[in-house]
């Protein structure tokens, strides 16, 4: 088994050291994955072989999302001490449900909780519970607000369901995510419980437009809209919100982490007085995947909902995972949390925000000096541009992929196409940043000089 490892860290150490010139694969890389057979193997095969296809075949074809130059879907790298960390729980494959399944799990995962907590400025009595990813998080809140507004409502949704229950009404901005969507779906909430908040030109919520709240409203506030980096007016929403008895939840997947920065706490003022909250550490925090952080402000609120028992249970006094989210059986995700936030410290997490969020604004200012449109200040690690009209927009983009030394994707903003780089990976240097824009540049230029026949 040394032997086996030894030569996966060296296969895997060399792809991490190679300096591939694209981010996405070329087409060879892509085309040979044909060549993995989809036919189920009639008997055993050798590790030695499944090591050598995923070197040779998988990693050429994958996109270099921990590249500097990565500015696709908020995909943020993963750092060194995360990394080593996956290393080890996969080694010890613990299941992290209950302490008594393993000890060592239980003691990561609680002081990694604890510094998020602590980290993002939240109320000491809040209790953080690591799941899946922002989506599964989004879900474990919500449902826990729907419970614990059907409890103050008199109803018992554990026992008796939610036919027949109070209606709920959901307050959300026009810019909420669509996990949120998703997440509303299954907690059993349909979209015409929704009612929209009206925003402004940079996406957040007008605080004037919010519909009259009451005790049988949730409202969903975003911490970094997933285009432009802004975050809603949370201090003057949440206290209407409290004031009308509503429950306040704030979907922030990277955009919580600007409350870690000295500097950049201010463009979440307020977000502490939320009953609960959803982040990742997988985004900003570059810590490996399956990342996702639920917390809630009173910890009873989850175990109400998401406590389960069975004879051969133990029944744990203290933190218990399986009590505060949707799964039993999962992985231990602290560790890697508590490897990245040891190996950053309280000042390293806040310069990963900071620098990342520069970069996002001298990307910006680079491509506006060459004639590009920002659509929105860039005030986190997003960057939201236009090239022309939405056909030009579009033709840069396709041209950027296709190039491959970079990777931006698209999106549609007010009415607009645009292209989006979210800059994410702790990877990313001015000379990144230099060269990203360079290129997109150029090619925005090639578009201009093709012949009419090319176009």
């Amino acid at each position: 088994m040394e032997t086996l490892l030894l030569d996966v860290a060296r296969r895997t150490g060399r792809y991490l050291d190679l300096k591939r010139e694209r981010v996405a694969p070329i087409s060879a890389a892509l085309d040979a994955l044909a060549s993995v057979s989809d036919a189920l193997p009639p008997g055993p095969v050798d590790v030695e072989a499944i090591v050598e296809t995923l070197d040779t075949i998988g990693s050429p074809a994958t996109m270099r999302s921990t590249s500097g130059r990565y500015f696709g879907f908020v995909n943020g790298g993963t750092l060194p001490a995360g990394l080593v960390a996956a290393m080890f729980v996969a080694a010890w494959d613990q299941n992290a449900a209950l302490p008594v399944m393993s000890p060592a799990a239980a003691r990561f995962d609680q002081i990694a909780a604890d510094w998020i907590v602590e980290l993002l400025g939240l109320p000491s009595s809040a209790e953080a519970t690591f799941c899946g990813g922002a989506s599964i998080a989004n879900l474990t809140c919500l449902v826990a607000a729907r419970d614990a507004i059907f409890d103050n409502l008199g109803w018992d949704s554990r026992h008796d369901g939610l036919m027949g229950a109070p209606r709920l009404r959901i307050v959300s901005t026009a810019e909420t995510h669509v996990t949120i969507d998703r997440a509303l779906r299954v907690a059993g909430i349909g979209r015409s419980a929704v009612e929209t908040i009206p925003t402004d030109a940079c996406g957040r919520a007008i605080t004037n437009a919010t519909p009259p709240l009451d005790d049988h409203t949730i409202v969903v506030l975003q911490a970094g809209n997933v285009n432009t980096g802004h975050s809603d007016p949370f201090a003057e929403i949440i206290a209407k919100a409290h004031d009308a008895d509503a429950w306040v939840h704030v979907d922030g997947a990277f955009g919580l982490w600007a409350a870690a920065s000295p500097s950049r706490r201010h463009l979440v003022e307020g977000i502490e007085l939320a009953d609960s909250w959803a982040t990742d550490c997988h985004k900003w925090l570059n810590v490996p995947y399956d990342s996702g952080v639920s917390i809630l402000r009173d910890p009873s609120t989850a175990r109400r909902s998401m406590a389960a028992g069975a004879a051969y249970l133990t029944d744990d006094e203290g933190r218990a995972p399986m009590h505060q989210g949707l799964q039993m059986s999962q992985r231990a995700r602290g560790v890697e949390a508590w490897a990245t936030i040891t190996s950053l410290g309280r000042s390293g997490v806040a310069a990963l925000v900071d620098d990342l969020s520069d970069h996002a604004a001298r990307l910006g200012r680079l491509l506006c000096s060459e004639g590009a449109e920002l659509l929105a200040p860039a005030v986190l690690n997003q960057a939201l541009v236009a090239f022309g009209d939405d056909a030009t927009t579009e033709a840069v983009i396709e041209a950027v992929q296709a190039d491959g030394r970079i990777w931006a994707g698209g999106t549609r903003w007010q009415g607009r196409s645009a292209m989006r780089l979210s800059v994410s990976s702790h990877a990313t240097t001015d000379a990144d940043v230099n060269l990203s824009a360079a290129v997109i540049i150029e090619c925005w230029r090639s578009l201009t000089t093709r012949p009419p026949d090319a176009a």
